[in-house]
């Protein structure tokens, strides 16, 4: 089957012609975003697959509809990106990747708490410039400290686990309760608990319900000096008012691997380049914040996981099988 691989990074592209030898599919790589102005390249392709970034709304799926793409394959566990109430439609159907390796995501979460606690990223800096100084590298022991899991699925119950075993009070806030995360001690608790919190870390999915969930009034009331963590979707934090809190000293510290505006940056070499996003270039310049390019993911495990369930349900629909990796608004919704 032909498929038009959108956003096909260098590195995806060397592993799945390696596991695509037992697929045989004729994979058309492309560089470019899917979107409203790339849709047409996709004009012609059964299959399309995706990333995070890529846009998939209503309007794109009208174009690759007229095209004849019959689904579309998104490269990743959220599918926030992607309409399914049109794509059901239209008749397209969408596959996602509902597990990989959990652990690559919450191992990830706890390298970002370290460095943010420790200012690893700091220190290192400036012993390549071979001042040794400790004078503002100051962190805390984090045995005994609370830590709040919004979000309380596989990487969310992970990311506990490792924290618990940092002999921390581990809270979680999510409204369908873990047994594996209450089985390691982890309590459930309100928004008044998580705000009490030393560390809050992010492992829910972006929805409605759940966009900006760290907000103004939670930023607000959160513990002085608390640290921040997202490794999950970047409109789960308001980032405006997380500047405030950074600037007034309310928020001690931030750690992101995503961000609310990252499709038009991450994934990409712009160091020759001006960036044109102000909130983003403000981020950057405080000390306490530490800013990676959506690489949580990004382990060997997790990454021939991802692209080989991609090509699984591409090859299922090819062959008229039942697509256990389906996502529908009529399923879902």
């Amino acid at each position: 089957m032909r498929v038009a691989m959108f956003s096909a990074q260098n590195y995806e592209r060397v592993l799945l012609d390696e596991l695509n030898t037992s697929h045989g599919h004729d994979l058309v790589y492309l560089d470019t975003l899917l979107g409203p102005k790339t849709a047409l390249l996709a004009a012609g392709f059964p299959a399309v697959s995706v990333f995070v970034n890529d846009t998939v709304d209503r309007t794109v799926l009208e174009d690759l509809a007229r095209g004849g793409t019959k689904i579309v394959a998104t490269r990743c566990t959220g599918f926030n990106h992607i309409d399914l109430e049109a794509a059901d439609e239209l008749g397209i159907q969408v596959v996602r990747v509902t597990n990989y390796s959990p652990n690559s995501v919450a191992e990830f979460a706890v390298g970002l708490l370290l460095a943010l606690n420790r200012k690893i990223h700091r220190a290192h800096n400036r012993t390549r410039e071979s001042d040794f100084r400790l004078d503002g590298l100051m962190g805390f022991d984090l045995v005994g400290r609370t830590v709040a899991v919004i979000g309380t699925g596989k990487i969310g119950t992970i990311f506990g686990r490792i924290m618990a075993g940092f002999g921390c009070t581990v809270l979680g806030f999510d409204v369908h309760r873990s047994p594996e995360f209450e089985k390691f001690g982890g309590r459930y608790v309100d928004a008044e608990g998580v705000e009490a919190a030393d560390v809050i870390s992010m492992h829910c999915p972006l929805t409605p319900e759940t966009y900006h969930i760290v907000g103004r009034r939670t930023l607000g009331r959160v513990k002085n000096g608390a640290l921040l963590i997202n490794t999950s979707r970047g409109g789960l934090v308001d980032t405006e008012a997380a500047i405030d809190a950074l600037k007034s000293g309310r928020l001690g510290g931030l750690a992101l691997d995503v961000y609310e505006q990252e499709a038009d940056l991450f994934y990409r070499d712009l160091s020759s380049s001006i960036i044109s996003d102000d909130v983003i270039r403000r981020l950057i310049s405080f000390p306490n914040v530490i800013l990676t390019g959506h690489q949580a993911f990004f382990t060997q495990e997790a990454l021939r996981t991802i692209l080989g369930t991609t090509l699984d349900s591409i090859s299922d629909f090819e062959a008229g099988r039942t697509l256990t990796n389906r996502i529908s608004r009529r399923l879902d919704g």
